[in-house]
């Protein structure tokens, strides 16, 4: 997109769509107030997960980059079948054991000044107003993979607790829909779910909804949609990714794309255990390649974003390889000066765009 040069300097806030903090602080077992450098170090012996030393996120980073919101996740999903490549829980029980676990943790962050929740416009608008650089990190609820829901009666629970978002799908068939490798449409519980969500207010998260469900929901749910972390089907070609299609129907509801990090999503061809950031030559501009995607096939940059999703089960040997910390995404928006993206542009895509939507979202 060419638009106007500017040297105007950064704005202070750059807004992440998506980070799994509460994953990474109680099944990876992070304590996120410590630095990058102490929990490299302290899972450095560690071979459980191919991630481990090789984190990118914590509180500390988050607020050297000036990432002063987020939206944080509950994740807990069902394992339908002994074959599923992604592990899960026996039972939906177990799995809303697991997000009150992960919404303890952010209590208890709250609890130490360390978070701060983000539930209405009031507390957005608060948050946005107090002093740097030592203020708490802001976050926004979010479940991604709805089937840690019981009953719709959870959805009521949620919302009371700060819950403000929910993607009803992750990987595979799901409890209500059906999601990334999967197909078929919402089952009747899932269309319930997306009329409680309507009427209480949730912002869909479009994000790992399989095609079938995609459409559905752009047809079914009338209330605020956005794809938190989602980058595009025409660079790489997955059903993980977003159609031009989509992203025409994602424009039109007036929803935000958040460009994700994971390598295997941002360039094609990624061998997944095998490649690496330096074997592909994977960078940082590859993600602006998706960024730009959305806004020539949009025609503007209103309706992108950033949602990293980094440290989601995956650390620097999945990223990009000028990426060493979250605190990097910093760079996103210089590369967009570099590309001609206007000032106004900038500031929509690290932070307005997605400010916009939740603002207009949020309960009064």
């Amino acid at each position: 997109m060419n638009t106007s040069h500017s040297t105007s300097s950064p704005a202070p806030l750059l807004f992440d769509a998506h980070l799994d903090l509460a994953m990474n602080a109680i099944e990876w077992n992070r304590d996120l107030t410590q630095p990058l450098a102490h929990l490299r170090a302290h899972e450095a012996h560690l071979r459980d997960k191919p991630d481990r030393g090789r984190g990118t996120v914590c509180l500390p980073e988050l607020r050297r980059g000036g990432i002063r919101l987020v939206v944080a996740t509950l994740i807990a999903r069902i394992e339908h079948n002994a074959f599923s490549p992604v592990a899960g829980w026996a039972s939906p029980a177990q799995a809303w054991a697991m997000t009150q676990g992960q919404r303890a943790w952010y209590r208890a962050m709250e609890e130490a000044g360390e978070m701060t929740l983000v539930h209405n416009r009031a507390s957005l608008d608060a948050h946005l107003a107090a002093p740097t650089p030592t203020q708490a990190v802001g976050y926004v609820l979010s479940l991604e993979g709805a089937d840690s829901i019981r009953t719709l009666h959870d959805l009521e629970r949620a919302w009371a607790d700060g819950l403000r978002a929910i993607g009803p799908a992750h990987y595979g068939p799901g409890v209500y829909a059906n999601g990334t490798d999967a197909s078929g449409g919402f089952n009747a519980r899932g269309k319930e779910l997306l009329k409680e969500m309507d009427r209480l207010g949730y912002i869909l998260d479009a994000t790992h909804l399989c095609d079938d469900c995609f459409w559905e929901a752009i047809d079914l749910f009338q209330g605020p949609i956005w794809a938190s972390h989602h980058n595009c089907r025409a660079l790489v070609p997955h059903n993980r990714q977003a159609s031009d299609d989509m992203i025409r129907a994602l424009v039109q509801r007036g929803a935000v794309i958040g460009a994700a990090l994971d390598a295997w999503m941002i360039v094609p061809g990624w061998v997944r255990r095998q490649s690496t950031p330096q074997s592909t030559g994977v960078k940082l501009a590859h993600v602006v390649d998706h960024i730009d995607h959305v806004c020539q096939i949009a025609g503007s940059a209103y309706h992108a974003g950033i949602g990293s999703d980094l440290d989601g089960a995956f650390g620097t040997e999945q990223t990009p390889g000028d990426l060493d910390s979250i605190a990097d995404l910093v760079r996103i928006p210089e590369l967009l000066h570099d590309r001609g993206y206007s000032a106004a542009d900038i500031e929509g895509i690290r932070s307005n765009n997605f400010l916009k939507l939740l603002r207009n979202a949020l309960p009064e």
